[in-house]
């Protein structure tokens, strides 16, 4: 019963935050006598202003009684993999840095966050995770990088329209 209502509420507080990812799966890392596992949950999430590109975050969910109750802190590891799935097309400009996805990882103050850069010289997109917190930040961080390539007759804009 604990289960259903953790996954229900972290269901909601991800809308609640902006969280626009799906879950792929999950595997326990750890046995809780109460409450949810301890996890690392995969998740995937398209680029909202990049078509053709699908971001896949490993990220660890702490169980247990204040995980089951959204209370508890998770850790800062995660890491990243994004890859082209389809023509890449720029719907509009960005700034190089600017947030992709933002997850909380806590109650208060510690968040997942996912930035974008164009490296105009390669010719390729690069995303960074890592995750914050409002007086230590974190070094913990894992970066994926996409190669703007043609797909399937169709060229690769780096342009916006």
């Amino acid at each position: 019963m604990i289960k259903k209502h953790w996954w229900w509420w972290g269901g909601l507080l991800g809308v609640v935050l902006g969280a626009n990812a799906q879950e792929i799966g999950s595997v326990d890392t750890a046995f809780q006598w109460l409450g949810a596992n301890h996890k690392i949950v995969i998740e995937a999430f398209d680029d909202p202003k990049i078509d053709g590109v699908t971001c896949y975050v490993s990220r660890s969910r702490t169980g247990g009684i204040k995980g089951s109750l959204g209370l508890a802190e998770d850790s800062s590891d995660a890491s990243i993999a994004c890859r082209q799935i389809g023509p890449i097309t720029i719907k509009e400009k960005f700034k190089d840095g600017e947030a992709v996805f933002t997850e909380s990882r806590s109650l208060l103050f510690k968040k997942l966050r996912v930035v974008r850069f164009l490296d105009q010289k390669r010719n390729t997109l690069v995303y960074l995770v890592y995750s914050d917190k409002l007086v230590e930040g974190s070094p913990k961080n894992s970066i994926s990088a996409v190669p703007i390539m043609p797909w399937a007759g169709n060229s690769a804009r780096t342009t916006t329209p």
